[in-house]
């Protein structure tokens, strides 16, 4: 499935423009045609250079013979009885990676992944069974949008958009993959192009405490922490990252993260596993711990996954845990199961790629 062309998805402006002078596509006085081709590529999300009117056929060739604007192969879609889309997607490299689509009333939203595989084995999560097989590129994020509106009819863009969020919330740990993930999130906000404004796009991380403050710094993107923890022995035992950054400072890079100065809430995911972390105390200790925080804590309800070590708690237990946390003044929705019939709820996503090279660790 290898090209020997390459792919123009995930280049940005002055990438592209270096590309094309470089290979005498287009020169210094032609620079306009890059601004005609990114409105093409990501306006109106054209996968065919010969469908792009405004060139020559003669500049078509030209385009047609060094680059491509492919989209992955999609393995397998499937279709949840609540609506929920999830595609596995074959890179190509031959690698496979899923990602997920929840309609709902009033927004859709599009998870994606950043990695074949993940190195964070968490003990709750379908992903963290398989290794860290390589980052995704930045072609390769972005292509995950791109193949979705194709697939929902979701081209041209305009104000009417299916897919109006996205969430990081896929494969793998986006701030391991941290320049790739920045440079999708730039390409996907670009008013020229998608226009989908990155207030719309939540970075979820399990706690890698020198890149938070670092994205804040660089992306206006909202955030969400992969807590599921109110302290550091619990945490330690299921979220295995802690050990390396602990909740102290987890929770340090929480109250020194940019956005939270401009009234901009952080997400706390909690999944809820019977017996584990779901007691009364445990939600007494996490409103101790995220005090101070502008913050909303969203309850998950545990996804089972083949031979998966834990159960979910009781109903009448995550409501009692929720009503805690309402109490304390933090917005403690319950989060609705989606796509769990065909593996596609939170913490259900997995693919079948394995990790073969060191060498393959590398981004493109």
């Amino acid at each position: 499935m290898q090209s020997d062309k390459i792919n123009l998805i995930g280049f940005n402006r002055e990438e592209l423009i270096e590309e094309l002078v470089n290979k005498n596509i287009i020169t210094e006085k032609e620079k306009y045609r890059v601004k005609q081709l990114w409105h093409w590529i990501y306006f109106q999300g054209i996968s065919n250079f010969s469908e792009m009117t405004t060139f020559s056929s003669e500049f078509q060739n030209k385009l047609s013979k060094y680059y491509s604007i492919d989209r992955p192969l999609i393995s397998n879609h499937q279709v949840s009885k609540d609506g929920t889309h999830k595609w596995l997607l074959k890179l190509s490299d031959n690698n496979l990676i899923e990602m997920v689509f929840i309609p709902e009333i009033s927004r859709g939203t599009l998870c994606v992944s950043s990695q074949v595989g993940c190195t964070l084995n968490c003990k709750f999560c379908f992903t963290g069974t398989q290794r860290l097989v390589r980052n995704l590129t930045s072609e390769e994020v972005i292509s995950q949008l791109l193949l979705a509106r194709d697939q929902l009819g979701d081209w041209p863009t305009n104000k009417y958009r299916k897919i109006s969020n996205i969430v990081f919330m896929g494969m793998g740990e986006p701030l391991y993959n941290y320049e790739n993930a920045k440079t999708a999130v730039e390409i996907i906000g670009d008013k020229e192009g998608i226009q989908l404004s990155t207030k719309r796009i939540t970075l979820s991380t399990s706690g890698i405490v020198p890149k938070i403050l670092e994205w804040g710094k660089d992306v206006d993107t909202r955030l969400a922490i992969s807590l599921h923890a109110p302290n550091d022995k619990i945490r330690d035992e299921i979220v295995p990252i802690n050990k390396k950054y602990p909740l102290k400072e987890l929770i340090q890079a929480c109250q020194d993260y940019p956005r939270t100065r401009n009234s901009k809430r952080i997400t706390f995911e909690y999944v809820m596993l019977k017996g584990v972390n779901d007691k009364i105390s445990d939600a007494r200790q996490l409103i101790k711990l995220i005090h101070g925080i502008p913050a909303k804590v969203n309850l998950i309800p545990f996804n089972p996954w083949p031979n998966s070590p834990y159960e979910c708690s009781d109903r009448s237990q995550i409501k009692k845990f929720s009503d805690i946390l309402n109490n304390a003044g933090y917005s403690s929705p319950i989060r609705k199961t989606r796509g769990q019939d065909i593996m596609a709820a939170c913490g259900q996503l997995k693919s079948d790629s394995v990790k073969t090279k060191r060498s393959e660790l590398k981004s493109r």
